[in-house]
C-alpha cells in the first residue's frame, strides 16, 4: 500500500522530473518552501520561472534576497523571471491547459539552449478560484505537466493555499501530482519524526517511527500545536511502527482538550493497537475517532 510518506519529498531532495504539490496553511510555510526551491535552482545554474497570484512579485523577490540570493542580478541575466497569473496562465483571457503545457515544454528547451543546467517553475494556483473560462481544465493541466517534465532536466512545485481551497478540491489537485512537498518536521530524532502536512485535503500530523517513553513528550507537544489548527485534527499513523500506552494516552488527552465541535481522528492505526484503545476505554472519548489500518487479506 502506498502511504503519504511514500509520496512526500523534501524540497532539498527534489530531482529533475519532479512535479510536486505544495499544500500550505500559513504564509510562513509557503515562504520557507518557495524560498528554498527557487534559491536552490539559482545556485545550481537552472533557469527559474515564478508565477505570482496573491503575492506581489516584489514581495516574492524580497524572500529570495533575504535568503542570500541576488534576485536583481538573476532578473537582469534572464536566469529568473517573476510574473503574474494574468501575464501567464490567463494571458489570453482564459485558461488553456494544452497551450500552457506546450509553453512549458518550450521553456525547458529554451533554458537548455541558453546554457542553463535545467528549468524549474513554481506557481501560486489561487487564480483557479476566479470565474475565468477554462479553469475546469486545471486537473488535466497538472497531469500534462507531469508528462512534459518526465525524464527532462526540469521540475515544478504548484502551490495550493488550504485557506482558500476546500478539502475536496485540495485533495483532487494533490492527486493530480505524482508527489507532494514534505513540510519541516515538528520533531525529528533517531526513530521518530512528526511531520505536519495534509491527508485527503485535511491538515494532519504524520507519525513516522516509534513512540515510546522517550518520545511521549515530543508527541504531546506536537499534538498541542495541532490544537491551534482550524477544524478537526487528523493524525496519520500509516508509518507508525510502535506506540506505547503513554503515547496513546497523549492522543486521548489531546482529543479531550478539543472544543465540542471538533474531533481528533487517529487514522491507519494498527488493528491490535485499536483493540488496546478499546480495552482501556479511550474510544469512549467523544472527540476521539480511531480508524484501523487496512490489512491485506
Amino acid at each position: 500500500m502506498t502511504t503519504r510518506a511514500d509520496r512526500e519529498r523534501r524540497v532539498q531532495d527534489m530531482a529533475h522530473g519532479d512535479h510536486l504539490c505544495l499544500a500550505f496553511a500559513d504564509d510562513a510555510e509557503q515562504r520557507r518552501v518557495v524560498t528554498a526551491y527557487v534559491s536552490a535552482g539559482l545556485e545550481l545554474g537552472e533557469r527559474v520561472l515564478y508565477f505570482a497570484d496573491r503575492r506581489d512579485p516584489r514581495e516574492v523577490l524580497s524572500w529570495f534576497g533575504s535568503a542570500g540570493a541576488d534576485p536583481q542580478r538573476a532578473l537582469a541575466s534572464g536566469q529568473l523571471r517573476v510574473t503574474t497569473a494574468e501575464e501567464s496562465y490567463l494571458a489570453a483571457g482564459s485558461f488553456d491547459a494544452e497551450a500552457l503545457a506546450r509553453a512549458l515544454r518550450q521553456e525547458v528547451r529554451d533554458s537548455l539552449t541558453a546554457g542553463y543546467r535545467g528549468f524549474r517553475v513554481s506557481g501560486e494556483m489561487g487564480w483557479a478560484l476566479r470565474h475565468v473560462p477554462g479553469t475546469d481544465q486545471l486537473e488535466r493541466y497538472e497531469r500534462r505537466v507531469t508528462e512534459v517534465f518526465a525524464g527532462q532536466p526540469a521540475s515544478a512545485i504548484c502551490q495550493y493555499d488550504a485557506r482558500r481551497f476546500g478539502p475536496h478540491a485540495l485533495d483532487a489537485f494533490d492527486r493530480c501530482h505524482p508527489g507532494a512537498v514534505e513540510m519541516d518536521e515538528l520533531y525529528a530524532a533517531p526513530g521518530l519524526r512528526l511531520v505536519p502536512g495534509f491527508r485527503a485535503g485535511q491538515r494532519s500530523l504524520r507519525v513516522v517511527g516509534t513512540v515510546d517513553y522517550r518520545a511521549t513528550d515530543a508527541l504531546a507537544a506536537a499534538l498541542e500545536t495541532t490544537l491551534d489548527w482550524s477544524g478537526d485534527v487528523w493524525v496519520d499513523m500509516s508509518a507508525l511502527e510502535f506506540i506505547d500506552l503513554a503515547g496513546v494516552r497523549a492522543l486521548a488527552h489531546a482529543a479531550g482538550r478539543l472544543p465540542a465541535d471538533r474531533r481528533l481522528h487517529v487514522v491507519d492505526l494498527a488493528p491490535l493497537l485499536c483493540q488496546v484503545v478499546g480495552m482501556v476505554g479511550w474510544d469512549e472519548t467523544p472527540s476521539l475517532i480511531v480508524t484501523a489500518r487496512e490489512t491485506a487479506s
